[in-house]
C-alpha cells in the first residue's frame, strides 16, 4: 500500500511537469520558485508565473504536518492528535478574456494513525462560454473517471456544481467540471493504490484539459468590452476563494504561507454596484449558463 511519503513524492513530480507544459504554452514565460516552511513541519514550493498568455499563474505543491488543533478537528469533523497534507493546487488566470480561469486541486491528508482520504477535481471558469469546448471538457472529466470507476464522473460532476456555488449570487463559479473530497477505502470497493492512481490520472490531465480553451482563444482579438468584462468576472472568482472555499480556510487555519494561500486570486479585477447585463448580449448568454444540472455532454 502506497505511504504518504511516495503519494508526496509524486505529487512533487507532477508539479515540476506541469510547470514545464504551462511555460511551453506561454511562449516566453517562466516560473519563479518560493520555498517555504510551516512551523509545526514540513513546507512547500510556490511557483508563479507572470507571463506571455498566462498573465498570472500559480502552481503549489505543499506536505505539511504537525498537531491537530481543536479547531482544525472541528472543521474537518476527525479527531486525531497530528495531521498530514499533501497536495498539489493550481489556479491560472489568462490576459485573453477568451482563456478561461482553471482550478486544479489533487490532494491526500492523514489524521491519526488510522485516517485518511484523498480529495481534487478540476473546475473552468469562462468569461464567455463556449458550448463545444464545454462539451469537449467534460467529455476528458468523464474519460478520466471512466479509467477507475464509470460511477465517478456523474457522482463528482454533480459535487463541483454543489461546491463550486456562489450561494450569496445564486450561480456557479463556472462550467464546473470534477470535485471529489473524503475518497477512501471507508465508503469505496477501490484499493488506496488505485485511488491514487485515479487522482494523479485527474492531475495528469491538466494540461490537456487547459489545451482544450488556451490553443484556439489565446491568439483571439481583445475588445475593451470584453476585458472588462473578464475583470468583472474575475470579481466573482476572488468572491468565491474568499467567501466559501474550504481549502483556502484550511491553509490560513494550519498557518500556511499567505502568499502561497492567496495566490488563487487574480492580478486584477472590478465590482460594479447593480450591473445591467442584457439577456442577448454574449455576457448575457453566458450567465445564463452559470447554473447547475446542465448536462454538457
Amino acid at each position: 500500500m502506497i505511504a504518504k511519503e511516495q503519494i508526496a513524492d509524486q505529487f512533487r513530480a507532477l508539479q515540476l511537469a506541469i510547470c514545464e507544459g504551462l511555460e511551453d504554452l506561454d511562449q516566453g514565460g517562466s516560473f519563479q520558485e518560493d520555498p517555504w516552511t510551516l512551523h509545526t513541519g514540513g513546507g512547500g514550493k510556490t511557483r508563479v508565473i507572470l507571463g506571455h498568455h498566462i498573465e498570472k499563474g500559480g502552481v503549489n505543491f505543499s506536505a505539511v504536518w504537525g498537531p491537530a488543533s481543536d479547531k482544525l478537528q472541528k472543521m474537518l469533523g476527525k479527531q486525531g492528535d497530528t495531521f498530514f497534507a499533501t497536495g498539489v493546487s493550481i489556479v491560472l488566470h489568462a490576459r485573453s478574456p477568451h482563456v478561461p480561469i482553471i482550478h486544479m486541486n489533487v490532494r491526500y491528508f492523514e489524521m491519526g494513525d488510522d485516517i485518511w482520504w484523498f480529495g481534487g477535481g478540476i473546475d473552468v471558469t469562462p468569461h464567455y462560454i463556449n458550448s463545444d469546448q464545454a462539451k469537449s471538457f467534460h467529455q476528458l472529466m468523464k474519460d478520466t473517471c471512466d479509467k477507475t470507476d464509470s460511477s465517478f464522473y456523474l457522482k463528482f460532476k454533480s459535487w463541483a456544481d454543489d461546491y463550486f456555488y456562489l450561494k450569496h449570487r445564486q450561480e456557479t463559479r463556472g462550467i464546473g467540471g470534477i470535485f471529489f473530497d473524503r475518497l477512501s477505502t471507508d465508503e469505496q470497493d477501490i484499493s488506496k493504490d488505485q485511488l491514487f492512481n485515479f487522482v494523479m490520472d485527474v492531475g495528469n490531465a491538466f494540461l490537456p484539459a487547459y489545451q482544450i480553451f488556451f490553443t484556439p482563444n489565446f491568439e483571439k482579438p481583445v475588445t475593451d468590452h470584453e476585458k472588462e468584462w473578464q475583470l468583472y468576472r474575475r470579481g466573482r472568482y476572488a468572491e468565491f476563494n474568499l467567501v466559501w472555499d474550504r481549502g483556502t480556510r484550511f491553509g490560513l487555519e494550519t498557518g500556511g504561507r499567505t502568499e502561497s494561500i492567496l495566490m488563487s486570486l487574480p492580478p486584477e479585477c472590478i465590482w460594479q454596484y447593480n450591473r445591467d447585463i442584457p439577456a442577448d448580449s454574449p455576457e448575457g448568454k453566458s450567465q445564463a449558463l452559470l447554473k447547475k444540472g446542465i448536462d454538457w455532454l
